[in-house]
Parts: structure tokens; sequence; C-alpha cells
């Protein structure tokens, strides 16, 4: 299991609201889309990482976390899991506090990469899901 409830409650719970969410764009149809709604829902603020640096849910998008020019708390990964371990790295590099990976996002040389970075890690869950059941 990567991502013991511990972890995911102090994600969750007690580390900063901004969430990088890697790989929202503007299209409804994709998890990533609804997810960032739920999260916004629950106080976190959003900021939306992809290639067309659209603004989602109201707030800007940005092309990669390196163009972020302000600091962010947890980088929540929706990309596939061959792509998944070089987002970690760079969120690790930029001083995120925690990493996400998915549902269905798996990258174990990531994990305990990002884990022995001292950065906080949960993969293959989904916030979406978690977040109700622990603010309930």
């Amino acid at each position: 299991m990567y991502g013991d409830e511990a972890t995911i409650r102090r994600i969750l719970t007690e580390l900063g609201d901004t969430w990088a969410v890697v790989g929202l764009s503007s299209n409804r149809s994709r998890a990533a889309y609804g997810v960032a709604q739920v999260l916004q829902r629950f106080g976190k603020r959003i900021v939306p990482v992809h290639p067309k640096a659209e603004t989602v849910h109201g707030e800007r998008g940005y092309a990669s976390l390196a163009d972020i020019p302000f600091d962010v708390d947890v980088v929540d990964v929706f990309v596939n899991s061959a792509l998944a371990g070089a987002v970690a790295d760079e969120a690790a590099a930029r001083g995120a506090q925690a990493v996400w990976f998915q549902l269905g996002v798996v990258d174990v040389a990531a994990y305990e990469r990002t884990r022995a970075a001292g950065l906080h890690m949960v993969m293959d869950r989904c916030p979406a899901i978690e977040i109700p059941r622990l603010t309930a």
C-alpha cells in the first residue's frame, strides 16, 4: 500500500492548501477536472498544470511546475505512470511538501525517491474519494 491512512490524513488536513494539479485542463470529461472541483469545494486552491496552460475552475494555468511563481504544497499527478516519476522529482526539487499519484498512476521507484527526499507521498489513490471521508 502506497499511502497509509496517517499520510493521507496529513496531506489532506494538515499540509498547506495549494495543490498543483498536473494534467488538469478544461476538458470536463477528464477525471482531473472533477477531482480539482472537489478539492476546491473542500477549501484547496488548485493550480492547473498543463502544456496548454488553460484557466480552469477560475484558476490560472501554468505550462509546467517550474512556471508557477509561488509555493505549492501538494503536487497531484494525473499524467501516465511513465511520466509521473519526472513530475515527482520536479515537485521535490521545487520544495513541495507532498506528491499524490492518482488512481492508476504507479511508479514504485518514484515513490521511493520522493519519500527518501523527505516528502509525504500517496500513490494509486484519489483525494476526491479520501477527503470527504476524512472531513465528514
